[in-house]
Parts: C-alpha cells; sequence; structure tokens
C-alpha cells in the first residue's frame, strides 16, 4: 500500500498528489510552511491525511521554535493557525489542530511540548491507520460476493494515513476473496479520480474502469452498478454529507434506480455540532482549475467560473455511513463525537 505521508524523526516525507499519475515524486521538509502550502495546492489532500498532515505541520513549527531557540508557543500558535486557514471544509484538520492547541495550552515546558508535538501527531497518524482497518472490516459485509462499485473522487490510501475509507472497503472485500471491479469517475475539474484513484486500484491490483463524471447514471439505467461508496469531509449532525463536487448528482441517480449509497469516513469526520449540510462551509476553488488544464487554457479567458470543491449529500439519500465504530443507518442523529 503506498505511503502518502510518513514521519522521519524531525521532517515529513508526503507523496506530492499534484504531479500523479505521471511522476511519482516524494518531498521532504522540516517546515510547516511547506506543509501548509502543500494541503492549500491540493499536493496533501482527502480529509484524513489533511488532519495527519496538519499534526505533522504543527509538530515541526515546535521542533523548529527548539532549533532557533525562539519561544515554542509563538511558533506554534502561528502555525495552528496558517494550517487552519488552508482548507475550510474537511472537519479533520481543525480536529487534528484542536488536538495540537491542547499541548499548546499546557503548563510544562518548551522541550516538553515539542516532544508531546511529535507524539500527538504521531499518534493522529497510527489511529487514523487503525481506523481505516476497522472501516474496512464494517463495511465489507455490505458488499456482495461479486459487485460492480461506483466510487468518485479519491477515498483511498493517497487520502488517509492507511489502506482508505471508501478503498478501505474495497480492499478488505477483495481480501475476503470477493470479485469486485471499480468504476471511477473522472472528479471533474482537478480529475482525483482519473488521476489518483485509478493510479492507487491499478498499483493494487483491483480491476479499474475510468469514467466520465456524466456516465454514472446511464450505467445504472443499465442495471451496471451495484452499489456506490463514497469517502466524506464533514458529516453533520443529521447525516448530511460533505464530499467532492459531483456526489450529489451520483447519490441522486442511485435513489432514483434502488442503488444503495454508503459513505465510509473516521468518526472524526461527524461534526455534531453543524446541525445540517447547509451550515458546512463549502470552499470555492480558483476558477483557473475548470478554465486551465496544465499551461493550456481550454474556455474563453473572460468566461465567468463558479467552482465549489464539494456539495451536500442529504441524509435520507445515504443508506449508511461506515465508521470504524460500526454501520449507521437512518435516521441519522448524530449528538457527540466520542473522537473530540
Amino acid at each position: 500500500m503506498v505511503k502518502a505521508i510518513e514521519w522521519r524523526g524531525d521532517r515529513v516525507r508526503f507523496l506530492d498528489q499534484s504531479r500523479l499519475p505521471l511522476r511519482e515524486k516524494y518531498t521532504e521538509t522540516r517546515h510547516f510552511t511547506v506543509i501548509a502550502d502543500a494541503i492549500r495546492t491540493l499536493r496533501i489532500r482527502g480529509a484524513p491525511l489533511i488532519g495527519i498532515a496538519a499534526g505533522y505541520g504543527a509538530a515541526l513549527a515546535a521542533l523548529e521554535a527548539r532549533r532557533r531557540k525562539a519561544p515554542v508557543d509563538r511558533w506554534l500558535d502561528k502555525a495552528i493557525t496558517t494550517l487552519l486557514d488552508t482548507r475550510p471544509t474537511a472537519v479533520n484538520l481543525s480536529w487534528a489542530l484542536s488536538r495540537m492547541k491542547q499541548i499548546l495550552d499546557l503548563r510544562i515546558s518548551g522541550d516538553e511540548k515539542c516532544s508531546r508535538c511529535v507524539e500527538e501527531a504521531i499518534s493522529i497518524h497510527r489511529e487514523d491507520e487503525v481506523m481505516c482497518r476497522k472501516i474496512g472490516e464494517w463495511g465489507e459485509s455490505l458488499i456482495p460476493m461479486k459487485a460492480a462499485i461506483l466510487t468518485h473522487c479519491n477515498a483511498g490510501a493517497l487520502a488517509t494515513g492507511g489502506q482508505g475509507t471508501a478503498l478501505g472497503v474495497v480492499y478488505s472485500a477483495r481480501e475476503t476473496g470477493k470479485t469486485l471491479h471499480v468504476f471511477v469517475c473522472e472528479t471533474r475539474p482537478a480529475l482525483q479520480g482519473a488521476r489518483l484513484t485509478t493510479w492507487e486500484l491499478m498499483k493494487s491490483g483491483v480491476d479499474v474502469t475510468l469514467l466520465t463524471d456524466s456516465t454514472g447514471a446511464f450505467l445504472m439505467q443499465q442495471k451496471k452498478i451495484d452499489l456506490v461508496i463514497v469517502g466524506a469531509d464533514r458529516i453533520a449532525a443529521n447525516g448530511d454529507t460533505a464530499n467532492k463536487i459531483g456526489t450529489y448528482m451520483h447519490a441522486l441517480a442511485a435513489h432514483a434506480h434502488h442503488i444503495p449509497v454508503y459513505v465510509a469516513a473516521p468518526s472524526s469526520t461527524i461534526d455534531p455540532s453543524v446541525p445540517d449540510g447547509s451550515a458546512i462551509p463549502i470552499e470555492e476553488r480558483s476558477g483557473s482549475e475548470l478554465t486551465e488544464w496544465g499551461d493550456r487554457r481550454i474556455a474563453p479567458s473572460d468566461v465567468a467560473t463558479y467552482t465549489p470543491a464539494f456539495d451536500i449529500t442529504p441524509g435520507p439519500l445515504i443508506t449508511a455511513i461506515i465508521t470504524e465504530q460500526g454501520i449507521v443507518r437512518p435516521p441519522y442523529r448524530f449528538t457527540r463525537n466520542p473522537k473530540r
């Protein structure tokens, strides 16, 4: 399984996902600003992985303060603020940074805070690895012995600290001997499905077919899809789920064709403080992601754009939510998050 991020003593090594699938390039850094920029520019992406990276970024800031003989509290506070501003929708980011902030508030020495920051960041990563495995084990029970699965965006090892959430279910199901074929939507405009999910699944030996985003409903009409499974960036108290833009249309099509839709995500993604999807902040990306591809312009220079990175799938359209703690079915009423 590919490792999207690693802690290496006093630095972080991460896979630059903006270069995939053409180049497998890794970056090593000792600076939290590099981590923040990588999150902002999608070189590090995927809700659980963003949380892990943010934890490591805070740890790097504490270590850098110690190297500079500067106040650890000041550097750590600056790093937390900077990292928190990178991407607003994925709740795992703020969840991980709130854990790091608790260290900032402790009445201990700067050296002790450095050590605690590193320990906590590594713990966040290890916990996610275990959570991915448990999500896969729970979700596997929902997969038929032979299944055609539709997925959108990337919720695999590239998006987490372990084997993935939605794709973790696929991997666990395959380990039990089930025959699977995964239909991967391209996921415009950044093409996470085409660039990342196909690359990851093919590297793992899973049968894959790439689709345009608009082909999914047609396949469902032809009875060629058995289930839809996706990840999540934030889940509201009523089960409304923010995931990559385009997820909602697949859920609507699946509902029309009586096909189950499963959301696989760690419990840290559930945000009970948000009553429903209308209160989830939706990140809007640069219009250039839509009008340009690489150095090539693919739309008129003066065209107006609207580029939300996520949409909201209402809870009633979701057949079940799979977390590391088990399978939850509607009606969804999340009143607390045990991971907070």
